[in-house]
């Protein structure tokens, strides 16, 4: 099965693919780490983003979005682009999107640690929320 971790921030949707076999995962390579909505009130972007998310998923074969939950309310609450941006991803057809919160993710790396240092994953740091989400999600 292979993944498309996202992490939502302010108005970027940062990606990590993921994918598990027989137990080992791996990293594919991937053309870009994160979309940057410029203008949330634009429909046009808007759709872009939709457009350019939905053909990373084809050309990367990509089975499910696994989307990192946000607060509601209160300090660390999500943007309203990030909400946006979250409704967008779900609409795309033919693609499955599930979530989990912050506390399952630390609940899984608990029982399931990262063998290996984040550093030597060859991912860029801002994109180690999306690589915790996507391993949590696969260590079932």
């Amino acid at each position: 099965m292979k993944i498309c971790a996202v992490e939502l921030r302010s108005n970027e949707a940062v990606i990590c693919l993921l994918s598990m076999s027989n137990g080992l995962f791996d990293i594919p390579e991937c053309r870009t780490q994160k979309f940057i909505m410029k203008d949330s009130l634009d429909n046009v972007e808007m759709r872009d983003f939709q457009f350019a998310f939905k053909k990373l998923l084809e050309d990367y074969k990509v089975d499910r979005v696994v989307i990192r939950t946000r607060e509601t309310r209160g300090k660390f609450a999500g943007s309203a682009v990030g909400f946006k941006l979250e409704a967008a991803i779900q609409l795309i057809d033919d693609i499955y999107v599930d979530f989990i919160s912050n506390s399952e993710i630390k609940q899984k790396l608990k029982r399931n640690p990262l063998a290996i240092d984040f550093r030597a994953t060859g991912l860029r740091q801002f994109q180690e929320a999306a690589f915790t989400t996507g391993y949590a999600y696969l260590s079932k």
